[in-house]
């Protein structure tokens, strides 16, 4: 694998595995996985640090430009930086999860993270998954992968998860559910889902974990070496 340093921005609609993709392939890589909603926590972190309420809009659009988030890793584990302090275990609280819910549809904060994405772009290789990342936040990705499944196979996946932790699920329900989503992921003002013009299509549909994992570090080979 290539010393310079390149990005790889996974993206898709919902239930397509990129979380779960990007992680082992970042891992196989040797390079960061950018955690996108950790980032967010961090900035709720410290918006309550500062005394921000949760439904000032224009307070919180003032205060985030002053925050610094960063993600590295120690010793193989993820770590979330902000302000210089490592806040990785003070940020899956119920009270960061309300403000983290409030404050990520800010505009500001937006823009701020992706501000923030970027540079950590520019200084190390990183894989980041999303749903705008190849088409906003990394626009000059070196790999763009758009990761996708049929919805009934991305329902039935969800569906053998919920059964798996003893959940009671209709099938049915999870498809319009995934199906509705999809129509508003693609369909929002602001940064909407869709594929890249140079983006890889991976269609997971009859893949297993493994064979998407091997096509993507496939991928990621051919366009960084």
């Amino acid at each position: 694998m290539s010393d310079k340093v390149f990005s790889v921005a996974i993206d898709g609609p919902a239930g397509a595995g990129k979380s779960t993709i990007a992680k082992s392939v970042s891992k196989k890589l040797g390079v960061i996985y950018v955690d996108t909603g950790a980032m967010y926590r961090a900035m709720a972190l410290y918006l309550i640090r500062e005394g921000v309420d949760m439904e000032d809009a224009a307070a919180i659009s003032a205060k985030c430009k002053s925050a610094d988030i960063s993600i590295r890793f120690e010793d193989g584990v993820q770590q979330v930086i902000l302000n210089g302090e490592n806040v990785s275990g003070l940020i899956r609280t119920e009270q960061v999860s309300n403000m983290a819910s409030r404050s990520s549809v800010n505009p500001d904060v937006r823009v701020k993270l992706v501000e923030l994405q970027q540079k950590l772009a520019s200084e190390t290789s990183v894989v980041m998954d999303g749903r705008d990342i190849g088409t906003v936040v990394l626009p000059k990705a070196e790999v763009k992968i758009y990761l996708t499944a049929g919805s009934a196979v991305r329902a039935k996946r969800r569906y053998d998860e919920l059964a798996a932790k003893g959940e009671k699920a209709d099938l049915a329900q999870i498809e319009a559910d995934i199906i509705e989503r999809d129509r508003r992921d693609m369909t929002r003002e602001i940064s909407p889902l869709r594929q890249a013009e140079d983006a890889v299509l991976v269609d997971t549909s009859d893949m297993t974990v493994e064979e998407v994992e091997e096509r993507l570090l496939a991928i990621v080979k051919d366009k960084v070496e």
